[in-house]
């Protein structure tokens, strides 16, 4: 009996989690696999590279859970830089390109696997691609910049962009030594929340000596005559740099799945069902996708969104390998959660903002309160601020944001678990959280903040 053929278009998180998973479930003598990484490195922690920029991580190599030889060991054929630059969905086969020769080879297929991952937005401005500009998408980004910061005589730095990216190196570069400016097109830092709530994370960065620029679009990054930055520039304002490092966001790479017909969502990554099978009858009922490359179904809004985390990326592998390879699984989906870091602020959020749920057609009360991680009595007792949303009528829990110091940002899990399981806020009161002085008040922050938006609730009608 000849064996099926899997290919695997990418070699970080999904990619490689669903070719594991997969060849656990079926040998060699069943299942071929084949995996195309464009890159240096494979199952490697892109979340981890600020913290390896700003030096709480030592090495490099920590960052990799599984290297190329790992995963050929297990009997998969990983074909390190090369890019699969087309798909052809009816001849089932892709068309590579090695980087180093640059020579090109069809490679057929009976299973695909979309794994291509999310790219860096990246602005059409004058300069943009001027050296001492850079990204930290991979960790060859990462390598990069490392090593300019080593080679910069200079010490100012701005950052363009203040989501997660960018507040992560800020703290990085201030880490680092360097005079941190950061420059956001917003009106607060952290889009990912509500402006009250980023408004807390702006005061708090400007603390730490962060400057912080808002409401400013770039225009240009101005160069010297060497060719290298010398300021970003706004309509405003000139701010002089030595480095920049653009912290933008990110966007599903699907460049290859549009040019082939697949389906995409409003957001541009790719369709696909529970079981992360491509939608459509382009894919042939053999093609699935995952990662950053996807949209996925929000639990609250019951709409389709574009969230980037590793989290989800390895549990969409394991999904679409337990498939592949015979078994049966699905992903039912997401609430949002995520949190983040810049020195010692901690930042965290799960479900909508008051914007998600507007356009969502929600009707909602919001409660925010301030209380702190431990008894106010016990020594180390840091402030945080909660806000919830509930819905108006039902209590529905539709969201929770968090910002406070050490403590804080984990609390949040509390609240992930209770949107997951569609809980009002009056439920969410009587939850038996672990009380002592050393972990929370008498009352933790979630439940202080939860009966408050009871009490909006029943004010609302």
């Amino acid at each position: 009996m000849t064996a099926e053929r899997l290919v695997v278009i990418g070699g970080d998180a999904a990619g490689m989690s669903a070719a594991s998973q997969a060849r656990r479930l079926r040998g060699p003598d069943e299942l071929e696999i084949v995996a195309f990484e464009r890159g240096h490195f494979t199952s490697y922690s892109a979340c981890g590279i600020p913290y390896w920029v700003g030096g709480q991580v030592d090495e490099r190599d920590e960052l990799i859970a599984r290297s190329p030889e790992e995963h050929r060991a297990r009997a998969i054929d990983l074909r390190m830089r090369t890019e699969v630059v087309e798909l052809d969905l009816r001849e089932r086969r892709v068309r590579s390109r090695d980087l180093g020769s640059g020579a090109e080879s069809w490679t057929p297929y009976d299973k695909l696997v979309i794994a291509t991952g999310a790219r860096p937005v990246r602005p059409e401005l004058p300069g943009i691609d001027a050296a001492g500009v850079h990204g930290v998408q991979t960790l060859d980004d990462g390598q990069a910049l490392l090593d300019a910061l080593r080679e910069t005589s200079g010490r100012r730095a701005v950052v363009v962009g203040a989501g997660y990216i960018g507040v992560e190196m800020a703290e990085a570069l201030l880490n680092r030594g360097y005079e941190v400016t950061v420059v956001n097109r917003g009106a607060e830092p952290m889009s990912t929340l509500d402006a009250d709530m980023g408004r807390l994370v702006h005061v708090a960065m400007t603390g730490m000596g962060i400057t912080m620029v808002d409401d400013a679009e770039v225009t240009e990054i101005r160069t010297g005559d060497d060719g290298r930055v010398r300021a970003v520039v706004t309509r405003d304002a000139e701010f002089p740099a030595d480095v920049v490092v653009l912290g933008i966001g990110v966007r599903p790479e699907t460049t290859l799945a549009r040019a082939a017909g697949l389906p995409l969502g409003e957001h541009g990554g790719l369709l696909t069902d529970l079981a992360m099978r491509v939608r459509g009858p382009e894919a042939g009922g053999v093609v699935w996708a995952g990662g950053d490359c996807v949209e996925v179904l929000d639990l609250v809004s019951r709409r389709e969104r574009h969230i980037a985390l590793g989290t989800h990326a390895n549990k969409h592998g394991q999904v679409i390998g337990s498939n592949v390879g015979g078994g049966y699984a699905t992903f039912p989906g997401v609430v949002g959660t995520a949190v983040s870091k810049v020195c010692d602020l901690e930042i965290a959020r799960t479900g909508l903002r008051e914007k998600d749920a507007r356009r969502a057609g929600l009707q909602y009360v919001t409660a925010t309160v301030e209380s702190t991680s431990r008894a106010g009595y016990y020594p180390g007792a840091a402030p945080m601020t909660v806000k919830m949303l509930a819905e108006r009528r039902t209590g529905r829990l539709l969201g929770v944001q968090i910002v406070g110091r050490e403590g804080a940002a984990k609390r949040v899990d509390v609240a992930a678990v209770a949107l997951t399981a569609g809980m009002t806020v009056e439920q969410m009161t009587a939850l038996d959280l672990g009380y002592a002085p050393p972990f929370s008040p008498v009352w933790d922050p979630v439940l202080v903040a939860a009966r408050k938006a009871v009490a909006a609730v029943r004010a609302g009608g």
